[in-house]
């Protein structure tokens, strides 16, 4: 066998004081009696009763973390080391918990996924690689199941890290690694349910899972690829994700004419309500939008349409540099109510546009409501159609 370093010299877990967290009828693991299931019935009891299991259960990851020793850190480099993918397995709420470890390695940047016990030996062993590692999650370490992998992972020279509450189990006696969480015991009035011991479980292994991510140089840009959809993914990327590519832009040189702008910059595809104007190194000036044209049009001057589309346009536009955020972006297309949001590169020329209609596309559920008012706070704070306008607009409200 292997050497394992297993520091496990783990005392009992629990909590000081927290005998007094349940009452005594009911902690001692019998029946409740009939007082104390009346005490129940008033909603002050039933806080106390909530708080008191977190509050059990937020003392035992406090006496958790005092107690972490060079097994935590060597499973750490263990994984980091890992070529392949980490193998989570666990059964029942092990397995739960076992599973959300799995998913929070993957989204930090360590390939993983979760292997089943039961179904590993009907079929499911072809998942595993000799280069990958594995983690296998049991209270008790002596789950048949669990137990029936061993010896498999060994064969195929997988290293194996266990996370259990008994040092002398058969699971940690096999593991090369061992992070014993010591005896734990559950919280709650019958003492008997995965609760405690879960979640030691789970923080540990989110404490795992950031270790190694951080020994990864992982960052909040490589966070992002994993996270596209959602607010998440919004939050966290960048204006490159979603603005308007060139192809899609209307770009004109600032010394052509009115009409010959508005005719020779049609683009496939849904198009911006705005051209970006470029001088003759092909630098941004100025913007053209469609309330520009139909300022020019209600005024019924014949003429307008061919005079220089500089004498009309939007000077100096406000506009970003590629790898902005987009938090960024949305909060410029909201306190200056604007709409169209050029994105140029380190020498002022364009290379995009965000549209304020393609960020509302994106996320339609949360933009609501007859007059526009109810916006996404969230993803979106102080944003919402109503408010966003064009600046030319704002300008001859003299705003």
């Amino acid at each position: 066998m292997p050497v394992a370093w297993r520091a496990c010299g783990c005392l009992p877990n629990r909590v000081i004081g927290a005998e007094s967290l349940f009452p005594p009828t009911i902690k001692d693991g019998s029946a409740m009696g009939t007082d104390a299931a009346r005490s129940l019935h008033s909603p002050l009891e039933r806080i106390r009763f909530g708080r008191d299991v977190l509050l059990y259960e937020s003392g035992v990851l406090v006496d958790l973390a005092g107690r972490l020793d060079l097994s935590f850190s060597r499973a750490a480099e263990l994984l980091f080391a890992c070529r392949g993918c980490v193998i989570v397995s666990g059964m029942g709420k092990a397995g739960i918990i076992g599973r959300k470890i799995s998913a929070s390695l993957a989204s930090l940047g360590t390939p993983s996924h979760f292997l089943h016990p039961a179904e590993a030996v009907h079929g499911d062993l072809g998942r595993i690689r000799s280069e990958d590692a594995a983690l296998i999650l049991s209270a008790g370490g002596e789950t048949e199941e669990v137990l029936r992998l061993l010896p498999i992972l060994r064969s195929w020279g997988v290293p194996i890290i266990a996370m259990t509450c008994r040092a002398g189990s058969t699971l940690a006696k096999q593991a090369d690694v061992t992070l014993c969480l010591g005896e734990i015991e559950e919280a709650g009035h019958l003492r008997l349910a995965p609760s405690a011991s879960t979640t030691a479980m789970l923080a540990v292994g989110d404490a795992l899972a950031l270790l190694v991510s951080k020994l990864r140089g992982f960052r909040a840009e490589d966070f992002a690829r994993f996270h596209p959809g959602g607010s998440l993914g919004l939050r966290l990327s960048k204006v490159e994700d979603h603005m308007r590519p060139p192809a899609e832009c209307r770009t004109a040189p600032q010394d052509a004419t009115v009409r010959e702008v508005v005719v020779a910059t049609r683009r496939p595809g849904r198009r911006t309500g705005a051209v970006m104007l470029v001088d003759r190194s092909g630098r941004l000036t100025g913007l053209f939008t469609d309330s520009d044209l139909a300022r020019i049009l209600e005024r019924k001057d014949e003429n307008a349409l061919d005079r220089p589309i500089a004498d009309c346009m939007t000077k100096d536009p406000i506009c970003v540099p590629a790898g902005t955020s987009m938090p960024e972006a949305v909060r410029l297309l909201a306190e200056r109510k604007i709409s169209e949001l050029p994105v140029v590169d380190a020498e002022h020329r364009p290379v995009g546009m965000i549209d304020i209609t393609d960020i509302i596309a994106l996320f339609p559920d949360h933009w609501h409501g007859d007059d526009g008012e109810e916006a996404c706070e969230q993803t979106f704070p102080r944003v919402c159609p109503r408010t966003v306008t064009d600046a030319s607009e704002a300008r001859e409200a003299g705003t």
